[in-house]
């Protein structure tokens, strides 16, 4: 083969592959098209049957000389490829995906400015069990200059036996205990008929782990006029975990804050493993205040201080911890709730630790 047409054959090469290059884009812009469709009409992106059918039909029509399987193999990268741009698609779309808002969201909660860069604190009893409880540990918080006090009304349970929170006499005392020390009050709330009333009590509504796809709760939680902390599910990906914030951004309430709390996984050292990578993940891929809960992660009080570390570390807007005068009787997580004096370690231990790593 002489060297004239070795140089012709490769720019039959160099041809074909720009043809080729224009025909995967000009199939992906189809692709594209089919998403957007498939999107409008809430159907699976993938379908297994049609990708199958379209793989029967190329190999059908192959003459050589690459062997069938060859050919397969070729197009299902194309297929997944394709896939990818369906999926970057649909994630462009998404009201909190840092694609459509490339500026952070900044909640302001009674001064207190989630997504401003400064590191921010929520504390509070698990459970609201009297007004003494409550008021003790607000008095702890408020010392400390925060303006952050959660406590939780309703309980969702793994056991229906444990006790299930106050309803709505808790959420009266933790009002009553709020206005006293100029606090602003965070609580979970698990049935969205109660959010129209609760919104008396509370300045912020909390979606537990347990009720994250709680697609209905998601939807009234976005219709109402307060900032919505949402907690990650127990098993949720964070894929998932965006998706449900999108229900409530969906419905005009913008003001949410992303809670990481640990995910379920095999470990048995922890109540749960807290997966630190998602903080700056949640925080590349949406432009929503990210904040983690060290007590529901961890389930030890040992592993507060350097979990709340870590958070801050990686670029969390705020960590949220437990509190509780005295632990040993608290009718809920009493293993994994601080006493005031270590409140009163933690706080100096980590607020310390936050303006040494900026």
């Amino acid at each position: 083969m002489s060297n004239g047409t070795m140089q012709e054959l490769r720019e039959q090469l160099d041809s074909l592959n720009l043809e080729l290059l224009d025909l995967i884009n000009k199939r992906a812009e189809i692709v594209q098209q089919i998403g957007e469709i498939k999107g409008k009409q809430s159907t699976r992106r993938f379908d297994p049957v049609r990708e199958r059918d379209m793989l029967n039909h190329i190999i059908r029509n192959n003459d050589g000389p690459f062997k069938n399987a060859t050919v397969e193999h070729i197009f299902k990268e194309i297929f997944k490829a394709s896939l990818e741009i369906q999926e970057d698609d649909q994630q462009k779309e998404l009201l909190v995906s840092r694609k459509r808002k490339a500026e952070d969201t900044i909640i302001d909660i009674k001064g207190v400015k989630f997504g401003d860069g400064d590191n921010h604190f929520i504390f509070g009893p698990c459970a609201v069990e009297s007004y003494e409880q409550v008021a003790s540990v607000a008095e702890a918080i408020k010392s400390k200059g925060l303006k952050l006090l959660r406590g939780g009304a309703f309980k969702p349970r793994t056991s229906p036996y444990d006790f299930q929170g106050l309803g709505l006499e808790g959420l009266k005392i933790l009002k009553r205990v709020a206005d006293e020390y100029d606090l602003a009050v965070v609580s979970e709330i698990v049935n969205p008929a109660d959010i129209e009333a609760a919104q008396e009590y509370i300045d912020v509504i909390q979606i537990g782990a347990r009720n994250m796809q709680n697609f209905e709760l998601l939807k009234t939680a976005g219709e109402a006029n307060k900032p919505v902390i949402l907690k990650r599910g127990l098993s949720a990906t964070i894929a998932e975990f965006i998706n449900a914030a999108e229900y409530i951004i969906s419905r005009g309430n913008g003001n949410i804050i992303l809670c990481e709390r640990g995910i379920r996984t095999y470990e048995t050292a922890t109540r749960n493993t807290l997966d630190i990578s998602a903080v700056p993940i949640l925080k590349q891929e949406t432009h929503l205040p990210v904040l983690v809960d060290v007590t529901h992660s961890t389930g030890r009080r040992d592993l507060l201080i350097p979990t709340a570390k870590a958070a801050i570390a990686v670029g969390a807007d705020g960590v949220m911890a437990e509190v509780h005068p005295d632990p040993a009787v608290a009718l809920s997580d009493a293993q994994q709730q601080m006493d005031l004096d270590m409140f009163n370690e933690f706080f100096n231990e980590v607020a310390n630790y936050g303006l040494a790593v900026k």
